[in-house]
This record gives C-alpha cells, sequence and structure tokens, in this order.
C-alpha cells in the first residue's frame, strides 16, 4: 500500500510517499481502508517535535511513529474473528491518537477503540475532518457547568479546534465571543458566535468584558496577557504548553489563591466519544469547516500550508478518488 512515511525528524520535506507492507488486523482489530485523512497541528508536532515529552514519548532521536495521521474516514475491508460490532463495508469515522496511521491507504485500529460507523449526512472528506477538533474542544469544554450563563472567548476560532470550540460551546448555550481573522468573520458568525474580533484590526485582550473561561484555541496568547479579561473566579486554558511550559505550572500554582486560574487539561479520546460526535453531526448541530484538499503526493504542500498558521478549519489529504 503508498504510505506516507518518515524516518527522522525535520522539515515538512522529510515526508515521502512510498510503498510500504499492508497491515494485516489481529483478532480484536479492523482493517479500515481509508478514504480521507487530514493534516493537523499534532501531526506537524510529532514530525518536528518542539517539547522534550514528545521526545520521550516517540523517540528521542528518530520517530518510532513513522506514519502520521490521526484523523480518519473509510471502509472496513476486514475484520478479526472476535470483532462483532462492526463488519465488513461499513463506512467509518474516528480517531488513531495512540499509533496514528490514517497517512496511508490502510490502517488498523482496535474494535474498542475510537472508531464509529460514518454520520449518513457527511460525506467521507467531512467525517475525516472532525474528530481531532472536537475531542479537544470537548476536553477543555466539557466540564463547564452550563446550567449557569457561561461566557467564553475563544482565540484562534477559524482553525480546526475553534471552528470546533464555536460549535460545541454553542450547543451547550453558552455566549460565545470568537478571535480570528478578517477572512472568516462570516464564517465563524455563521457557526453561532455572538460576537466576532478581527484580530488584525483589534487587539482582544483589550476588550472590556469579564469571561467566565477564555480559550486559547491557538496557544499564542497567555494567561497574564488574559488574566485582565477574567472574571475573578474564571479560568484560562490553552491549547500549548507556553513559554518555559507556563501553563503546566500555572495549572498547578493557581488554584491556590482561590482566584483566576488555569487549567491544562489532557486531552484524551474514546468510543464513546466518537459515538456523540456522531450523534450531533446527524443532529444537524456541527459542520464540518474544509479550507483545502490535497492528495497523497501533495502531502509536503499540505504540511506547510498547515504550518503557516492561518488554515481556516481542516486540510484534507483526499486518499482515493483524486487521482494522484
Amino acid at each position: 500500500m503508498r504510505a506516507i512515511f518518515h524516518t527522522q525528524y525535520g522539515p515538512p520535506e522529510i515526508l515521502k510517499l512510498k510503498e510500504v507492507p499492508k497491515p494485516v488486523p489481529a483478532e480484536d482489530e479492523l482493517l479500515v481502508k481509508v478514504h480521507a485523512t487530514t493534516v493537523n497541528r499534532t501531526d506537524c508536532g510529532f514530525r518536528k517535535p518542539d517539547y522534550l515529552i514528545i521526545r520521550l514519548f516517540n523517540g528521542m532521536f528518530s520517530p518510532k511513529i513513522k506514519i502520521m495521521g490521526s484523523e480518519f474516514s473509510g471502509t472496513v475491508e476486514s475484520i478479526g474473528k472476535k470483532v462483532s460490532s462492526l463488519k465488513v463495508g461499513d463506512e467509518v469515522f474516528g480517531l488513531s491518537t495512540k499509533n496514528f496511521g490514517a497517512h496511508a491507504e490502510y490502517l488498523t485500529i482496535a474494535e474498542s477503540g475510537s472508531i464509529a460507523v460514518k454520520p449518513s449526512n457527511f460525506s467521507f472528506e467531512e467525517a475525516a475532518a472532525v474528530c481531532d477538533g472536537l475531542m479537544l474542544a470537548n476536553a477543555y469544554l466539557k466540564d463547564l457547568d452550563y446550567t449557569k450563563p457561561q461566557k467564553i472567548l475563544i482565540n484562534g476560532a477559524s482553525g480546526s479546534i475553534g471552528t470546533a470550540g464555536v460549535q460545541f460551546a454553542k450547543y451547550f448555550g453558552a455566549n460565545v465571543t470568537a478571535v480570528c481573522n478578517t477572512k472568516s468573520m462570516d464564517l465563524i458568525r455563521m457557526l453561532g458566535a455572538d460576537k466576532v474580533i478581527d484580530y488584525t484590526q483589534t487587539d482582544f485582550t483589550q476588550d472590556g468584558n469579564d469571561y467566565d473561561f477564555i480559550f486559547d484555541a491557538v496557544g499564542k496568547s497567555s494567561f497574564f496577557k488574559c488574566k485582565k479579561l477574567l472574571k475573578p473566579k474564571g479560568v484560562y486554558v490553552s491549547t500549548e504548553f507556553g513559554f518555559l511550559a507556563q501553563n503546566v505550572f500555572l495549572t498547578l500554582l493557581t488554584p491556590i489563591g482561590g482566584g483566576k486560574r488555569v487549567k491544562f487539561p489532557i486531552a484524551t479520546d474514546s468510543k464513546e466519544d466518537i459515538l456523540f460526535f456522531k450523534q450531533l453531526i446527524e443532529s444537524g448541530k456541527y459542520r464540518a469547516v474544509i479550507d483545502r484538499h490535497f492528495t497523497m503526493s501533495e502531502i509536503v504542500q499540505a504540511t506547510k500550508y498547515v504550518e503557516t498558521g492561518e488554515k481556516t478549519g481542516n486540510v484534507v489529504i483526499d486518499v482515493v478518488n483524486r487521482g494522484d
């Protein structure tokens, strides 16, 4: 099968499309023929790790995981003898966050893993472009007390995580202020944001409103810059460790005073999450946001585009039906 392969850490150019052996599912696994996948920040972060923790997990000097890609949609090609909940031919979608492997024509995943039947109202490309953003939005936003009014600011609202965050928060009835660039403002309003701030024109940290929760979906701000925007017991979260890993330390230190604080949730995924995302999608409460499509042979261009930080929503790799 064809897969996007790399054997060293480095720039996008280390990614190569090559033939590798087709995986064989274990007795509790499925073999999925991948129709579509994405390039996201996690893929880029593992390819050229800026944080020591990634090297500790994936190899200090060379990567243990050589085929990236965590989001996928496709068709069940074969199943192990112990698999009972899915069958050959089922159209599926999900996440492979531990073993990755979605940047290939086939991947194996445990039946108990983060996989479910694809939403009936989504194409393969749309289904591939939702789970990572929703997983992270879920991790950061699910524990808010939505029985009370929640006023939330989302910085980086036009990215994969941000567009998920806006929709997720609005699903639970929060009042959402979204920060994005000029070109994305209409889209973010369409996704439900109550107020949109164009960061190219306005410094959102000068916004005079008081927020219960600030979600820095791009990790480009800081608790210290946003602190004045929070209510007395408001919470700041970021998708990045921050300068000198400050968000990790502030998570431990800021609760001591009982006032404004930082949280740094560890995002995880499960089959239950994917089934919830499916329900959200099929009820019409969530839409996929896709910026551009690339073929497998265009992986370097796709990755470079993601790393500009200017994408809107998701960048999809069409593994089939694009003729490359």
